[in-house]
């Protein structure tokens, strides 16, 4: 055997050889909210005392394994699971694979997206939502539909999926699939034109929508998170100009009073503070105290 055919040889053997545990993994992360799950339409489906909230646990579980079984058969091995509706507490953790990551429960400094990375290859939003400014939307709101009146980003009115995404590209990560009515797959594609979209109801109100049987959006969402992993070189990271300005319009004026007592907020008008951060990684940690702090935390 010649010097130059040993090495093609060589090469070849240490090809076949090389562990798949070697090989760089290819890994999800998914950011699953309740409100855009097919067939949701007002608080009962959304909240414990709901009472049909235990089988929308179920639909909601269901349209995150689709998107993991969809992204699988198209390459993806590892899965990160945010449960990022209310409590935090809604995902049906005995139905996933061993081997998933599930993130649950709060306060968490990334919110939504707390567990993503640099290591992600893709982020998927499954279950999403419109923007309280948006007039369409079923369950239309940004965060906390009671507290605020728009979140804006750099002037910008903002969707949780806007917010969301440039966390997500903060780290580089592509936001590659959304889910939800077509009014919250229309806010995030206006950033992200590439990502793939899996409209699972059309809004006819706030409280009400065109739907399609749970099997049917789970099927739709694992086609999309196939089509989506399939098209991973087209797609590119949202990335937020920073530093970034913050601008939170409240519905009631004492709120905003008394966010503007902190240093390094201002108070634009009667209902509106102005939070200017680092990066995209400093607005979300303010959004978690903005939404989450109470005096009589405990423990």
């Amino acid at each position: 055997m010649s010097p130059k055919s040993f090495v093609c040889t060589f090469a070849l053997l240490m090809a076949v050889a090389l562990p798949l545990q070697a090989q760089r993994p290819v890994k999800v992360f998914i950011s699953v909210d309740m409100e855009g799950i097919g067939g949701v339409v007002t608080g009962e489906q959304l909240s414990p005392s709901g009472f049909e909230y235990a089988r929308f646990r179920e639909f909601m579980t269901a349209e995150a394994l689709a998107a993991i079984a969809g992204a699988r058969e198209a390459g993806a091995t590892q899965f990160v699971v945010a449960d990022s509706h209310g409590n935090e507490q809604n995902l049906l953790i005995e139905r996933f694979a061993a081997g998933t990551t599930i993130i649950r429960g709060s306060p968490r400094p990334n919110g939504m997206m707390q567990g993503i990375d640099s290591t992600f290859s893709a982020v998927f939003f499954i279950g999403y939502h419109a923007a309280t400014t948006n007039t369409q939307g079923v369950r239309a709101h940004t965060i906390s539909s009671a507290t605020f009146a728009a979140l804006k980003l750099n002037g910008r009115a903002s969707a949780e999926s806007g917010l969301n995404a440039a966390i997500a590209g903060y780290y580089g990560v592509p936001v590659a699939l959304i889910s939800g009515d077509a009014d919250a797959v229309g806010e995030l594609r206006a950033l992200v034109p590439t990502a793939e979209g899996a409209i699972v109801k059309q809004a006819i109100s706030f409280h009400a929508a065109a739907v399609m049987p749970p099997e049917q959006s789970q099927a739709l969402i694992k086609a999309r998170a196939r089509v989506a992993m399939e098209r991973l070189k087209e797609m590119k990271p949202y990335v937020e100009r920073s530093p970034v300005q913050l601008d939170l319009v409240y519905k009631n004026y004492t709120p905003a009073e008394m966010m503007a007592y902190l240093p390094g907020v201002e108070r634009v008008d009667s209902h509106t503070i102005r939070f200017t951060g680092k990066s995209i990684l400093e607005i979300s940690r303010f959004m978690q105290v903005a939404t989450g702090y109470r005096s009589d935390l405990t423990p």
